[in-house]
């Protein structure tokens, strides 16, 4: 009776302390919301817009619809903030998906084959990924400005340009991969082969159906971590029209004036497309962050 009595003021006090956990992540949030909600561009206030102050006109801007003025007029927005949005999410998903074919084949080589060098190329990656991409910044923008000479279409100022620098941080994937397919029994491998199976026969139709929830993993880390990426996105953009979200959100913060309304209205567009990815893929995403590969 005693322990079960302490067992639930454990669970009690456990549930307690996620909730309280949630609430904090979720005011921010909750306050970001409320700001794109408000007439204005200003961040003060209370934490809910009143009747006084609801105004949905940040989100008509950043819809594309138009936004009537002081003076009563109606004006088309300037700024393609949907059209941003897309080169975001077509940017986000080609990186993430070359990622993800490179970096598998690479773990897969590394995993089961045996070449010369091999240990000194884990090394060399486990060291390239210590160091961010903004420390080659310079490096990327000259090799892209000189490639942009020869093959306009991967130079400066271009996505497929911008897609060839992101496919530099694969590092990382690589080495979360390889451990995955470290996990898978080999006996799958040697089975397949004693039935004829070629080397590549054996990756395409066994490793990579038993390796899914480890491909999503990878998928949706890589998604997030270029769908807001600012610094090489910035230089390397310079048209207006070319700008991802996260480049084109920055020009709200003008010096002289910063338009929170319309940055809010952005930064919350802007987690619609994770939102939708981790629904999408959360079974897999779960079994891939908890479960190994398949045992013998």
């Amino acid at each position: 009776m005693v322990a079960g009595k302490a067992y639930r003021g454990r669970l009690l006090l456990a549930h307690a302390a996620l909730i309280g956990f949630i609430a904090l992540v979720a005011i921010p949030l909750f306050m970001v919301i409320s700001i794109s909600l408000r007439k204005g561009n200003f961040a003060t206030g209370g934490i809910l817009p009143t009747a006084d102050t609801f105004s949905l006109e940040h989100w008509r801007m950043v819809l594309g619809l138009p936004v009537q003025q002081a003076d009563g007029t109606w004006l088309a927005p300037s700024a393609p903030v949907l059209r941003w949005l897309w080169n975001s999410v077509v940017i986000a998903a080609t990186s993430a998906g070359l990622i993800l074919a490179l970096a598998s084949t690479c773990a897969y080589a590394f995993a089961r084959m045996k070449f010369r060098g091999r240990e000194t190329l884990l090394g060399s990656l486990l060291i390239l990924q210590m160091f961010p991409m903004v420390l080659a910044i310079i490096a990327i923008y000259s090799i892209l400005e000189t490639l942009g000479h020869w093959v306009p279409a991967i130079g400066l100022d271009t996505h497929p340009g911008l897609i060839l620098a992101y496919l530099g941080g694969i590092a990382t994937h690589i080495w979360m991969i390889k451990g995955y397919f470290e996990s898978l029994p080999i006996a799958l491998e040697e089975s397949a082969a004693i039935d004829g199976a070629t080397p590549w026969q054996t990756f395409r139709l066994i490793m990579l159906p038993a390796s899914l929830p480890i491909f999503a993993v990878v998928f949706i880390l890589a998604f997030i971590g270029l769908i807001g990426e600012y610094p090489l996105a910035s230089v390397m953009l310079q048209r207006t029209h070319q700008w991802t979200l996260a480049v084109g959100a920055n020009s709200f913060l003008y010096e002289q004036n910063y338009l929170w309304g319309d940055f809010a209205a952005t930064a919350v567009l802007a987690g619609l497309p994770i939102t939708l990815l981790f629904l999408a893929c959360q079974r897999l995403l779960v079994s891939g962050l908890t479960a190994g590969g398949v045992k013998e």
